[in-house]
This record gives C-alpha cells, sequence and structure tokens, in this order.
C-alpha cells in the first residue's frame, strides 16, 4: 500500500509522537528520517498519508498525529522489540493462585507505569464428588469438590423431606456414574437416564446439577485490576475529566474489561488492540496488550496492559510477555 518513502515517514511519525507526544511536523520529520527529502516533499507524503487515514492533523498544530489506523499499520508491520535491558525479571510467589494475580496485575502496573490487568484462572466445571447432607425438613446442603480440592457448599430446598439414606443413594449414583465430567455434560445425560429413578430422587439430582452450575458461574473468572491511578498521569487523559470518568467506570464494572480479555484469550500469544480502530476497545484513546498464561500447557486467563494510544508498543509487548511467562510458570510449579 505504501511505498519505502512513505513507510519511512510514517515510521518516524509514529515513534516521535509516542516519545515527544506533541505533533510532528515536516521539518522534525526531515530531521529524524535521515531522508533527504525536500519539505515540500515531506509535506505532500504527509499529505496522501493523511488522505489514507493513516495520520491525521489537529486543529492547533501545522503537524501530524498518528490515527488508530496508521498505529494499527506500525505496529504489525513496523515495530522492532528490542530486549528489555531494564527489566530483571522477578519471581511470583507460587503459594496461592489468587496471591499470583495479584503480584502479576501490581508487576504489570509498575513495570508499564499504565493499568495492569489479570483474570483469575478459570475454574473447571468438573466435579471430583458430590454429596448430600439432610439438614432438616425438605433443606439439603450440597456439597461440591472440584478436581484441584476446591470445596463449594450450597443448602438447596427439595420438594419433599429425604432421609439421609435416600440422600446417600444418589450421592453414590452420582459419583459413580457422573464424577469427572463437567455440569454440564451431566445436565444432558440425566434427561435420558434418570426416567429409571425414583421421581423424587430425580427431582432431587435435577435441584443439585441447577444449583451447580450457577455455583461454578459465580466463581467463573474474576479480573484484578492494578494502577488505575497511573491513567491520571497520563499526558493524553490528564485534562479529560469525561474521559477519566469512562476509563474509571470501565475498571468498576469490568463487564467490557472481561469481554476484551476474553477475546484476547483464544489465541496464542502477545495482541495489541488499538481504540477507535473496532468496538474491542470502547475508548478510542486507549489500547491493550494482553497475552494469555497457561497452567499445565492449557490456557487458563489472560492478563495485559491498558494504557494510552501514545504507549511504547515494543515495550509493552515484553513486559506483557514477560508477565505470561512468570505467572505460567508459578501456577505450574503448584
Amino acid at each position: 500500500m505504501l511505498d519505502e518513502r512513505a513507510r519511512s515517514l510514517l515510521k518516524t511519525l509514529v515513534e516521535r509522537y509516542i516519545a515527544d507526544g506533541q505533533p510532528v511536523g515536516s521539518r522534525t520529520l526531515s530531521k529524524a528520517s535521515g531522508l533527504e527529502l525536500s519539505p515540500a516533499t515531506i509535506r505532500n507524503v504527509m499529505s496522501d498519508l493523511e488522505d489514507l487515514g493513516l495520520i491525521a492533523s489537529p486543529h492547533t498544530s501545522a503537524g501530524r498525529i498518528p490515527t488508530a489506523r496508521g498505529y494499527r499499520l506500525f505496529v504489525d508491520t513496523m515495530l522492532t522489540v528490542r530486549p528489555l535491558d531494564t527489566v530483571s525479571e522477578p519471581q511470583l510467589q507460587p503459594d496461592q493462585p489468587q496471591r499470583v494475580i495479584a503480584q502479576a496485575a501490581q508487576l504489570l502496573s509498575s513495570l508499564s507505569s499504565f493499568v495492569g490487568v489479570v483474570t483469575a484462572p478459570r475454574k473447571s466445571s468438573v466435579f471430583r464428588h458430590i454429596e448430600f447432607l439432610r439438614l432438616g425438613d425438605r433443606r439439603v446442603l450440597l456439597i461440591l469438590v472440584a478436581p484441584d480440592g476446591d470445596v463449594q457448599n450450597r443448602v438447596i430446598f427439595t420438594q419433599r423431606d429425604h432421609t439421609q439414606t435416600e440422600l446417600i443413594e444418589a450421592s453414590n449414583y452420582l459419583n459413580s456414574q457422573y464424577a469427572g465430567l463437567t455440569i454440564e455434560a451431566v445436565r444432558e445425560r440425566l434427561k435420558t437416564e434418570l426416567d429409571a429413578l425414583h421421581a423424587e430422587i430425580a427431582a432431587l439430582m435435577r435441584t443439585a446439577v441447577q444449583v451447580g452450575s450457577e455455583v461454578m458461574a459465580e466463581t467463573q473468572e474474576q479480573v484484578v485490576v492494578s494502577g488505575e491511578r497511573n491513567l491520571l498521569g497520563v499526558q493524553d487523559f490528564g485534562h479529560d475529566l469525561g474521559a477519566l470518568r469512562k476509563l474509571f467506570d470501565l475498571f468498576e464494572h469490568k463487564t467490557e474489561l472481561m469481554r476484551l480479555l476474553d477475546t484476547s484469550s483464544r489465541a496464542e500469544g502477545v495482541r495489541i488492540f488499538i481504540g477507535g480502530e473496532s468496538r474491542v476497545v470502547p475508548f478510542e484513546e486507549l489500547s491493550v496488550v494482553t497475552a494469555p498464561y497457561e497452567v499445565d500447557g492449557c490456557i487458563v486467563g489472560t492478563l495485559g496492559v491498558i494504557g494510552p494510544t501514545r504507549m511504547a508498543y515494543d515495550r509493552m509487548i515484553q513486559i506483557v510477555d514477560i508477565t505470561s511467562r512468570l505467572v505460567t510458570n508459578a501456577l505450574t510449579q503448584r
């Protein structure tokens, strides 16, 4: 799409804008690019880049700044990622998964000076053991044990009172027939297999599966956010109270954040989302650099850095990649 001259000038413009935060003029481009081009030629190339939607001209300056499309082309085809010589890899303590997640969010924030986000590992909907305990008239304690030893308890209300013997019978049946399956798989099989059981026990099992599904949903991914206040010092946001308010709403409610991180967990490696180029990132001034992390070879969560579109993408890629490997190692060692 672009010839080498245009690519070189766009690359230089983006790098200068990221470094200085000021619109880049033709004179600055001429010096920084190292190309022996007249100011008129540079202005013509910049005009072409503007027509292509890669740069824009703020009303208050004769210089140009990159657009989301310009950042995307720069990130995808011009970015050179160099090893970080200023970051020594710290070790995350693998004593508790939640502590690892919190440490990782803080590490991302401190290294990037922006916002660090990490989703907690997705819990498996598989159950290892299920047990019913009679509490009283039509009240039963449901005990669900996950493969990792996590125990969830819920009180369920039954259509009639059950003896403890009946509850043991139901527990034994579920454990012998369905242990190791997901709650969803158990639900599907029960639809066709419960005809052989007593109607009352069948109703109890349906209730247990429904409650089990709700329990798993309640304990699914949580997102840990660290360093939101760092954005108060970012030039791009500092004087726009409306933008800051929208950003902090994003961090508080987390629904959009979860959707974004869930999208990035479906692919391997580092991904970059630039605001304004799609509906994935809700704000034009925002970019997100993410990577999934694994436990025992399986992707279980996502982490990343949220900051202004004017960020040092080469550095952010390294920070996110390093932290992803640290979290993977810490959680796999458990």
